[in-house]
């Protein structure tokens, strides 16, 4: 097994998906290695890029195969690639301790359509990653994301917050 420090970062997408009222979809992860407690379960829609996807078409890809919305339209993105390490007990679980963590492209999208758009429980052609969801103030996000990834969070919050407003 490959040492930690030696091991490369996971290629992912992380989506902001914002409401017409600048609230932001969180979903309650199912289950992972990186549970520390009961408060930090909940996170926004990320996932993998596959080999020869644009970063754009994965985070539509991820957004419909982890929520079922389709009905979005970009606002924008973190220009630069955003990365964390996840800890090192838990590395040789998480993606088969094929990584120490993500860099991730993040994107902000505007929700268009109806809440009874979003199917957590069975989303499009995918296990579900979320066992639950609801609309949160984008200030609060940083404070339901699991330690390591809150400063990811900050920044992005921090890129996006105009989107947020009216």
């Amino acid at each position: 097994m490959a040492r930690y420090d030696d091991l490369p970062y996971r290629t992912c997408v992380g989506i902001m998906l914002i409401n017409p009222d600048g609230l932001v979809f969180i979903g309650r992860r199912a289950s992972g290695p990186e549970h520390v407690d009961q408060t930090h379960v909940w996170q926004m829609p990320q996932g993998g890029v596959d080999g020869g996807e644009d970063t754009w078409a994965a985070a539509k890809r991820e957004l419909y195969e982890e929520t079922n919305a389709r009905s979005v339209e970009k606002l924008g993105e973190v220009p630069e690639w955003l990365t964390y390490d996840i800890p090192r007990t838990v590395a040789g679980r998480a993606w088969k301790g094929r990584f120490r963590g993500q860099k991730q492209k993040w994107y902000a999208l505007r929700f268009t359509g109806k809440d009874s758009e979003i199917n957590v429980a069975s989303p499009a052609g995918h296990k579900p990653e979320f066992i639950d969801w609801r609309w949160e103030p984008m200030k609060n996000l940083p404070e339901l994301i699991v330690p390591f990834k809150r400063p990811v969070y900050e920044r992005v919050v921090q890129e996006f917050t105009k989107f947020a407003k009216k």
